[in-house]
């Protein structure tokens, strides 16, 4: 119980953070479109690296900076149009009823969350790579446990994110607070970009 405890913990620290998934799932949460298959998406794509981290790839993508360059790369392409078009956003905010790209189709909505998580060379670097080794210090069946918690960390997390936005609506009902959101994703998102980039 207590390497659940320790990998609930450990993975929340990980998840709990501002960026492009996240500040997706909120922006999708208060307008209350596809919030529940955008959770289970967010959190399944976590198992999945999870699981895989604590099999074992995170000792393969070590031992192979060839991939780890790819993914920087193709990570730093993605921060920055990302952080540009919220910033872009941001220099015209809208209410509410605008969620980016007007009345957005359940299929965008996953292939965007997709791309957010899948593309975003962070996840690889903490979930697999760091969270993977922490969980197999412990060892057999412990790593399991406490990939156990990491995961229901994510559960929890997004669940929280998606179904607890809804009391944020009202103060996003204003064109100001979207401004504010999206100048805060864009500044985080370029500056993680420009620090891949500069191979920091």
């Amino acid at each position: 119980m207590n390497l659940v405890v320790a990998g609930f913990l450990t993975g929340l620290s990980l998840i709990v953070a501002i960026g492009a998934q996240n500040a997706f799932v909120l922006r999708l949460a208060i307008a209350r479109r596809h919030v529940l298959p955008v959770i289970v998406v967010c959190a399944l794509s976590d198992a999945v690296l999870i699981a895989a981290g604590i099999a074992g790839i995170a000792t393969v993508l070590d031992r192979a900076p060839g991939a780890l360059e790819v993914i920087r790369w193709g990570g730093v392409i993605f921060l920055v149009s990302y952080g540009l078009l919220a910033a872009r956003r941001a220099l015209r905010p809208s209410a509410l009823s605008a969620v980016p790209g007007g009345t957005i189709t359940i299929g965008a909505a996953l292939a965007t969350c997709l791309a957010l998580t899948w593309l975003n060379p962070h996840v690889y670097l903490d979930t697999v790579l760091m969270l993977g080794s922490v969980a197999n210090t412990h060892g057999n069946p412990g790593k399991w446990w406490f990939g156990t918690g990491a995961v229901a960390a994510s559960i929890v997390w997004f669940g929280a994110l998606g179904y607890g936005a809804r009391y944020l609506r009202a103060w996003f009902a204003r064109p100001g607070a979207w401004r504010i959101l999206d100048g805060v994703v864009a500044l985080v998102m370029v500056s993680l970009g420009v620090g891949l980039a500069v191979g920091s």
